[in-house]
């Protein structure tokens, strides 16, 4: 198993986020994590990332517990995180902001082999290289922060709501990415608001509701879920 979450909790002051959640993810496997504004989503990975402290719990990460650690440390062991609202360095170059994803890389070789694939699978980076980050547009500054968090050449991509404000034509062929990342080798944890588009590429996926998991299983078994189809899928 790559990533488990056991009996996890998380508050911010007196609210309870996350309540006793368990969750896992293993090698090459696309994983959804749905649910309501609220429900605990975001919360889920900046507890992973190492942005936020549990209050109790464990976070294993590749056999080793890892909610002790700072971000950095985790990003170094192979955890990188897409934000949701892209955290774009917005006056530095496209190139710039692709490089700062690879600070923790030793080996600049190998990621100047890593940009040439970014550059491969987001081709308009590649054209506005040299703009700002800012003058994008906001599919583009999606493109950026994806191809910025696989810099640092993670196993684990934690990605939050990556579609959120795009067109459907940007969606679909970001998430196509996602299939093409994760036949490249990296697991993918994906908080997604299209709950539809998030689990036609999951292999499983999991609903948290108040900070608890209401559901799990299969995605395909989740798209028959009436739960989920009254809830999520109009």
């Amino acid at each position: 198993m790559l990533l488990q979450l056991n009996d996890i909790h998380v508050s911010y002051g007196s609210i309870e986020a996350l309540r006793g959640i368990h969750l896992s993810v293993e090698e090459r496997e696309i994983v959804a994590l749905l649910g309501a504004n609220g429900a605990g989503k975001t919360t889920a990975l900046m507890t992973i990332s190492g942005v936020l402290k549990p209050l109790s719990g464990t976070v294993i990460f590749q056999d080793r517990p890892i909610q002790g650690l700072t971000s950095s440390e985790i990003v170094k062991m192979g955890v990188s995180q897409t934000p949701e609202g892209r955290g774009i360095l917005a006056r530095m170059t496209v190139k710039d902001n692709l490089e700062m994803g690879a600070f923790v890389r030793r080996n600049k070789a190998q990621a100047r082999e890593d940009l040439g694939w970014v550059y491969s699978i987001f081709p308009i980076l590649q054209e506005r290289q040299a703009q700002k980050g800012g003058t994008l547009s906001g599919g583009e500054q999606q493109m950026l922060a994806i191809g910025r968090s696989l810099m640092s050449r993670p196993d684990l991509l934690l990605l939050d709501e990556p579609s959120l404000g795009l067109g459907p034509l940007v969606v679909r062929k970001i998430f196509q990415v996602f299939r093409g990342i994760n036949r490249r080798g990296t697991s993918i944890l994906l908080v997604e608001q299209n709950a539809r588009m998030a689990l036609s590429v999951a292999r499983r996926g999991y609903v948290l509701e108040e900070g608890k998991v209401a559901l799990e299983g299969l995605a395909t078994d989740l798209l028959r879920e009436e739960k989920v189809r009254q809830a999520y899928l109009g």
